[in-house]
């Protein structure tokens, strides 16, 4: 199996001038920077949210332009030499709340085909959004074999949190907007949600009186304790994958912390 690339200190390396030459629609042609050897797309990503998903889809040469280091993505600032290896690629994925995507939009020219990614770990949207993204890649095959072995290992770890369930009941859990797809694999009936700006006195007393068992933080966006003196068990959760690009870790990392918080092992 091929081996996904992932460039993200070779971007610093890249040339201002590229970057600028590939704004004006003159930078490489699209035989010479194009597709990779075999056919496959060349894909630049903003994070490795929308890596992960072009990985799914069946992408095999992937750049991604903000590192994973970055704990808020959509706070990094990228350098016009981050935004020259656009200039290589096929397609360019970035998402809208991303407020650098007007940058991203000016550094594809007129070669890259912008795409914008739907990031939204539930399964039904994610595997929506890797469905569309191996048809304009031509990869219908390589997502199909991921969506098989992602439906076994979500259902497993379902089935594995409704065991962990406290007296066998749903637990019920605050989310905020964008964890509601943790409450959906631990099978947690929702009562509210907050965000994704922090809670006022307001929604504190409004969800506060639901008496959730659980609250489902964003690790990217907390604003530290959500319900305090409520005895509600916060969980953070993880939305964006590894360097790896791997969206699987994320489920099973998510299922961890929630079993924990549930008194499972």
């Amino acid at each position: 199996m091929a081996r996904t690339r992932v460039h993200i200190p070779a971007l610093l390396a890249l040339s201002a001038a590229l970057f600028l030459t590939a704004a004006c629609g003159t930078g490489p042609s699209s035989a010479e920077g194009g597709r990779a050897a075999g056919g496959k797309p060349v894909v630049v990503v903003t994070t490795t949210w929308e890596g992960a998903f072009a990985k799914a889809a069946g992408a095999e040469d992937i750049e991604v332009i903000v590192p994973q280091s970055v704990h808020h993505a959509p706070d990094y600032d990228p350098k016009p030499s981050d935004l020259a290896a656009v200039a290589k690629a096929d397609f360019v994925l970035y998402a809208p709340f991303e407020p650098y995507a007007a940058k991203i939009r000016q550094a594809a020219g007129s070669k890259a085909e912008l795409v914008e990614v739907g990031l939204d770990n539930d399964p039904d949207k994610a595997k929506a959004e890797v469905d569309r993204l191996s048809v304009l890649f031509g990869t219908r095959d390589a997502a199909a074999q991921w969506r098989g072995g992602f439906d076994a290992e979500y259902a497993k770890l379902h089935e594995e949190l409704r065991a962990a369930w406290p007296g066998g009941a749903s637990p019920s859990a605050v989310t905020q907007v964008f964890t509601a797809w943790s409450a959906k694999l631990a099978g947690a009936t929702t009562v509210g949600s907050y965000g994704p700006e922090a809670v006022t006195p307001a929604q504190l007393a409004e969800l506060s009186a639901k008496k959730p068992a659980l609250v489902l933080d964003n690790a990217h966006m907390s604003t530290g304790t959500v319900l305090p003196d409520t005895g509600a068990r916060q969980v953070k959760i993880v939305n964006y994958p590894g360097e790896d690009l791997d969206l699987l870790p994320v489920y099973r990392n998510a299922a961890a912390e929630l079993k924990k918080a549930m008194g499972g092992s």
